[in-house]
């Protein structure tokens, strides 16, 4: 068994977390679906669910379609007051028994396993994701880590059968360290894969942000320290319980940059409908001021206004577009011009992912497309900048167009095609922005669907080769051996 890892941090670590104050939070999470079963949640919150869905849902308790061991059950008192007045958020929410009418999906999305060098870390390009946490303020129904978040076991690369483990500190640190030292060593290129400096990571889980600040601190010190050049935070906090974005959290950060002012800080949030950030009346429409714009959910507000205020670091939001819940061009012309209006970017749409029981919420792709395209027709050039994007196993793929019209010449187009270009590709990225072109299919919601339509495919997404059908992971992480002794 090797010898445990050991951080130390530097006398500038230490200076900077020892400035760094905790608060209590008073989130009042209700966890699961008993205290609605028995009675037992707050009076006011009992009426979430209608008695038709409380039966629906106590008949699945403790069979193979239990909707809390597909996904936990999870809601934050002031996520119960938005809800309240909208059937969107409720959706984000509120499991149904349909969800698992239909239990199809990769109990490892993308195969993100095949790309895990240490335990909790994901290293597919120059930016690498990080596991620090497995749960959030409140549970997202379609949640693209439900892998994660419901402790599920997934086959990895070497055929081994284990629950996703959360990243630590020593063992990350030493794994950029050796693979930095490693590209330097190569004039900048990895010698195996191509690869650059790994400069970026992404805190992700689960949700970084309901770790106290003591911890978020270290992680970004410690990172800081190891030469990573731009950290994300990726976070629902805001929309679940924005007032985690208190004095002592944004006092940290400033410390944070006054200490390392040359790293990069991006907040990732995820805002799916306008209802999540929009003040509502009594009569469910949005307040406006008499000038006409909109108002913000007051918390929210604050939130967003603290962040923006600090020009050092950026707040992007990216959203997938789901069933019921924000397949509105409508809904997303308003979410995109407000988050623009308020100081944030439009980062990504996403498409449904092929997590466990994806039909029960993905929109077909070729809707998404219409969806976002139709949303953007009435915003800005500033306020359109979000791509729709699909999680392919290469990568992130753009869905570029949907045509109604045949391309000449080209058979199988008669009915229109579907263009499709690979944003994000892994390893020393071969296969970044090349092209895929495919028949149209109105209903397909994955990848798969396309598979008898494929008219052109430079991009290689309908012909690859997982690592772990040679039993083989990527050279670069199969050769990585953690040593002891880093600091």
């Amino acid at each position: 068994m090797p010898e445990k890892l050991v951080y130390t941090p530097t006398d500038r670590e230490k200076a900077f977390l020892e400035t760094v104050e905790d608060t209590r939070h008073q989130r009042e999470i209700v966890n699961g679906l008993a205290p609605f079963f028995n009675e037992r949640a707050p009076e006011d919150m009992m009426s979430f669910y209608s008695e038709d869905e409380m039966v629906k849902l106590k008949v699945l308790k403790d069979t193979d379609r239990d909707v809390e061991n597909r996904m936990p059950v999870k809601i934050t008192r002031h996520y119960f007051d938005l809800a309240r007045n909208s059937k969107p958020i409720q959706r984000i929410v509120k499991p149904s028994a349909d969800e698992t009418l239909d239990l199809a999906g990769s109990e490892d999305p993308g195969n993100q396993m095949d790309f895990s060098p240490v335990e909790g870390l994901l290293h597919k390009y120059e930016l690498g994701l990080m596991y620090v946490v497995s749960t959030c303020s409140a549970h997202c129904r379609f949640c693209y880590r439900e892998e994660l978040i419901a402790r599920k076991e997934v086959k990895r690369h070497d055929g081994t059968v284990a629950k996703k483990g959360l990243a630590k500190i020593p063992e990350i640190t030493a794994y950029i360290r050796a693979h930095n030292e490693i590209v330097k060593a190569n004039g900048g290129i990895h010698p195996e894969t191509g690869r650059e400096k790994l400069r970026e990571i992404l805190l992700s889980g689960g949700d970084p942000m309901v770790l106290n600040n003591s911890k978020l601190a270290a992680w970004l010190a410690a990172l800081a320290e190891a030469d990573i050049e731009s950290i994300r935070i990726g976070t629902k906090e805001m929309a679940f319980y924005p007032q985690r974005f208190d004095a002592a959290f944004l006092d940290m950060l400033d410390r944070f940059h006054e200490t390392y002012p040359q790293v990069g800080l991006h907040f990732m949030v995820h805002f799916e409908h306008p209802d999540e950030i929009l003040a509502k009346d009594e009569d469910g429409n949005y307040i406006q001021d008499e000038q006409g714009f909109y108002q913000w959910v007051p918390e929210t507000g604050r939130a967003m206004r603290e962040l923006v205020s600090r020009g050092w670091l950026t707040i992007e939001n990216q959203s997938p577009i789901i069933k019921d819940i924000n397949d509105d061009p409508a809904a997303l012309r308003i979410l995109q011009r407000e988050f623009k209006r308020a100081g944030g970017e439009n980062h990504y749409f996403f498409c449904g992912r092929d997590i466990v029981a994806y039909k029960a919420f993905n929109v077909p792709i070729e809707t998404a497309w219409h969806t976002l395209n139709e949303s953007q027709k009435g915003l800005s050039g500033i306020e359109n900048h979000a791509r729709l994007s699909i999680t392919h196993y290469k990568g992130k793929t753009e869905v570029v167009a949907v045509s109604n019209d045949p391309i000449p010449g080209l058979p199988g187009s008669e009915n229109g095609v579907v263009i499709l270009k690979l944003l994000r590709n892994a390893l020393s990225a071969p296969d970044r922005g090349k092209v895929c072109i495919v028949g149209r299919n109105p209903d397909a919601a994955w990848f798969d669907d396309y598979a008898d339509r494929v008219l052109f495919d430079e991009a290689g997404l309908f012909e690859y080769d997982r690592f772990t059908d040679t039993g083989e992971a990527p050279a670069s992480l199969a050769s990585y051996t953690p040593q002891t002794g880093c600091r």
